[in-house]
């Protein structure tokens, strides 16, 4: 944790909702940096296409995190409303206050919808097999999804984007203004 973060928990100036923030902060870079070592370092040794989905969880978990501490520091410092702690309200939240206040590219949100959509298809699926290099879903009218080392590399690439611009939001208009 930087010293500046530290400074301010310390304090104890910062009420649970900055906490929260900072905690979100932290653990979106930490998921990303998980879900770029797992696909460039252990997949390519141990060749498992199961790693896949693991990979694509962690970089959801980043996305989600990091959205989450734009919401947080804004709830703290009162520009948003409340809304209730689920992924869903999250992301309305963030799609319908913080995307065209900060200007923020409308393709991320289809980024997290699609990532979303994939884990839950995952979830609710009856069948999941390896073929080659892919792990495929089938859902049960045995529509296909396929999550493969390029999609993945172009998912981590796009996520590392979306989480320089929030914190850069965030380092921007963080302060009381």
């Amino acid at each position: 944790m930087p010293l500046e973060q530290q400074n301010l928990l310390s304090s104890g100036v910062i009420g649970y909702n900055m906490e929260r923030f900072l905690e979100c902060q932290q653990e979106a870079n930490q998921k990303l940096r998980l879900a770029e070592h797992m696909l460039t370092q252990t997949y390519p040794l141990i060749k498992d296409t199961r790693l896949l989905l693991a990979v694509i969880t962690n970089v959801f978990s980043a996305l989600e995190k990091s959205m989450s501490s734009l919401l947080y520091i804004e709830r703290y410092y009162k520009r948003i409303p409340p809304f209730q702690d689920t992924f869903e309200s999250r992301f309305n939240a963030f799609r319908y206050t913080l995307v065209d206040k900060y200007h923020i590219n409308r393709e991320y949100l289809l980024l997290i919808k699609d990532i979303e959509a994939i884990i839950t298809a995952h979830r609710e699926s009856p069948v999941t097999f390896s073929r080659k290099d892919r792990f495929v879903i089938c859902t049960g009218n045995y529509r296909m999804r396929e999550i493969n080392v390029t999609k993945l590399k172009d998912y981590i690439i796009r996520t590392k984007e979306f989480l320089e611009i929030i914190n850069r939001v965030v380092n921007q208009y963080g302060r009381i203004n």
